[in-house]
């Protein structure tokens, strides 16, 4: 149950990893902010509010996803009132949470950590093919549009340009035809964020070819990096089991 009563400086920052995940994939990122909004509620435990006019429940969320994009690891911040174990919390959220959205860890974190959409700045991508795929194509046209430095899409009636140089750190494909994989190491930077979709269309349209089948999106992980060195929003497992590739390509 909400409680306006406690300082700020009184609240506890839970930060909860959760996946998203089958039927759920296609919810749009205020849809998932909404539902887990319930199911905070639905678990007992003792949220603040926010000391703006809508009172709203102190809830922070890592980047969107893209609409059908999946993603293993998730994450959202909850402020309490109380200081509830960690354990006990995670048990409570999962037994008022859809499986598709379940969390899978939770853990306190300091009040002076920036937002984790603003902290949360790298993240790692797998992109399956549900159908066969040209996978020299593939790798000839990512290594092609990384020789351009940018490419171009059209999102609705606005045209994106994004600079693989700011975002893209790294990839690796693997498998062939219908096993084709591409894994791709991402940066978010202020200019844009790369959508695995759209760079997928864009390298293989730059060699011709126009059907792309329909594609498997999921997000594996999200770190902070800085000099080089990678932080993961919690320990000890958040996110170091997908540790993506270093090198700009792997094939």
């Amino acid at each position: 149950m909400p409680s306006r009563g406690a300082r700020r400086q009184d609240q506890f920052r839970l930060r909860v990893r959760y996946r998203k995940d089958g039927r759920l994939a296609f919810l749009g990122h205020l849809e998932v902010i909404n539902t887990v909004n319930r199911c905070v509620r639905r678990s007992g435990l003792p949220f603040a509010v926010g000391a703006g006019f809508a009172r709203r429940m102190r809830l922070q969320f890592s980047q969107a996803l893209p609409v059908g994009a999946s993603s293993r690891e998730e994450f959202f911040d909850l402020w309490l009132t109380e200081r509830v174990g960690a354990d006990r919390a995670l048990a409570a959220l999962a037994g008022a949470t859809p499986s598709s959205l379940a969390p899978s860890q939770a853990g306190y974190v300091a009040h002076e950590l920036p937002s984790l959409e603003a902290w949360l700045d790298h993240s790692l991508w797998r992109v399956g093919f549900l159908g066969p795929v040209d996978e020299v194509a593939l790798a000839r046209g990512v290594q092609e549009l990384e020789g351009r430095g940018e490419f171009s899409y059209r999102r609705g009636d606005t045209l994106k340009r994004v600079s693989l140089q700011d975002t893209l750190m790294g990839w690796r494909q693997c498998g062939s035809g219908a096993a084709t994989t591409l894994e791709l190491s991402c940066a978010t930077g202020a200019a844009a964020a790369l959508r695995p979709r759209a760079l997928v269309t864009a390298a293989l349209a730059s060699q011709g070819v126009a059907d792309v089948p329909a594609l498997r999106v999921e997000r594996l992980a999200q770190w902070y990096e800085q000099d080089g060195r990678r932080m993961f929003a919690l320990v000890p497992d958040g996110g170091q089991d997908h540790l993506p590739p270093r090198d700009r390509h792997e094939k």
